[in-house]
């Protein structure tokens, strides 16, 4: 997973750490699109070419006693940029999940829209991917699939903050957010080895899928501005796919 460091700027910054040279040599349209992404540069070329891709269909998960994953989210100044692809919340230091012995650091967090990962075939209206990173550069993303319900009232603070200029941060005036608010919460997950879902698609990422969505209202998941921002799901190639109990 040595590589992984070399990539991870990419999902820790501007979800990739070349947004601005990559921001027209990507996208989720027919000719930058997904199917193209392996071909657009030799740094894309794990698109085309890796086993372990995400997002995945996550099907026959094998239960297993895992450990829990421990949430130590705390309220942040909201640090918010439109970087063309998402809108993604640039994270305050000091918040973090504990999975055994491995603390990993939270950096950020964005959306897709429907949600890129499927569980027995099913999608969900939006995602969340929660991107951490620990001590060696590997990267543990969070993913908290969204359905239609109640307000999320985080969500809500985002959308009213939303930047009015693309690939510039905007930091809100008084405002503070707490990741903890996009959590359900039982916090059963599904877990497996994949890679970041957009370019340069490195591999090496260790998923968190939550077995249970979160609730937003039909009017927030409309107000989200990057409808068809998901990869299609990748093949799994044999890798074993858990689910705590």
């Amino acid at each position: 997973m040595k590589h992984i460091a070399l990539a991870c700027t990419f999902a820790v910054l501007p979800l990739v750490a070349h947004a601005e040279e990559a921001h027209h040599e990507w996208d989720y349209g027919k000719e930058h699109g997904p199917q193209h992404w392996g071909d657009a540069k030799p740094e894309f070329s794990a698109c085309k070419l890796g086993k372990n891709q995400s997002p995945i269909d996550i099907k026959n998960a094998t239960p297993a006693k895992l450990e829990p994953i421990k949430f130590d989210y705390h309220a942040t100044p909201l640090h918010i940029i439109d970087n063309g692809h998402t809108i993604q919340v640039n994270y305050g230091a000091g918040s973090s999940i504990t999975v055994g012995a491995e603390r990993y650091q939270l950096v950020q967090f964005h959306f897709h829209k429907p949600s890129e990962e499927k569980i027995d075939g099913k999608s969900f209206p939006m995602v969340a991917h929660l991107v951490h990173k620990n001590s060696a550069g590997e990267l543990g993303v969070v993913a908290v699939l969204l359905k239609e319900g109640g307000q999320n009232t985080l969500v809500q603070a985002l959308w009213n903050n939303l930047p009015k200029e693309k690939e510039k941060e905007q930091v809100a005036d008084k405002v503070s957010i707490n990741a903890a608010r996009l959590l359900p919460k039982d916090h059963t997950y599904y877990t497996f080895t994949g890679s970041l879902t957009t370019p340069p698609c490195s591999e090496g990422v260790t998923w968190f899928v939550l077995a249970h969505p979160t609730d937003i209202s039909k009017a927030q998941v409309g107000g989200f501005v990057y409808n068809g921002n998901a990869r299609p799901v990748q093949p799994l190639n044999g890798r074993t796919i858990k689910v705590s109990n």
